[in-house]
């Protein structure tokens, strides 16, 4: 996976569609899933690997994208 897109849309493989409207609290909620699913053994370890790092990236951009916009 290289993209947030295409988390939702293996995401959208097991039935889940995450929009909550806040884009931390979105990827917040995919990493919950990804979790849940890995821990239930649905999920290959590369794939969470690959998509919980990339979720945590995307999270930081957008936390500090946030931060720069207040001030």
């Amino acid at each position: 996976m290289k993209t947030i897109y295409d988390i939702q849309q293996f995401l959208k493989k097991f039935g889940t569609i995450i929009y909550i409207g806040d884009r931390v609290a979105d990827l917040e909620l995919m990493g919950a899933e990804l979790k849940e699913l890995y821990n239930s053994q649905l999920i290959e370890t590369k794939d969470y690997q690959s998509a919980i790092l990339l979720l945590r990236q995307e999270i930081r951009m957008e936390k500090e994208k946030n931060a720069n916009e207040k001030r």
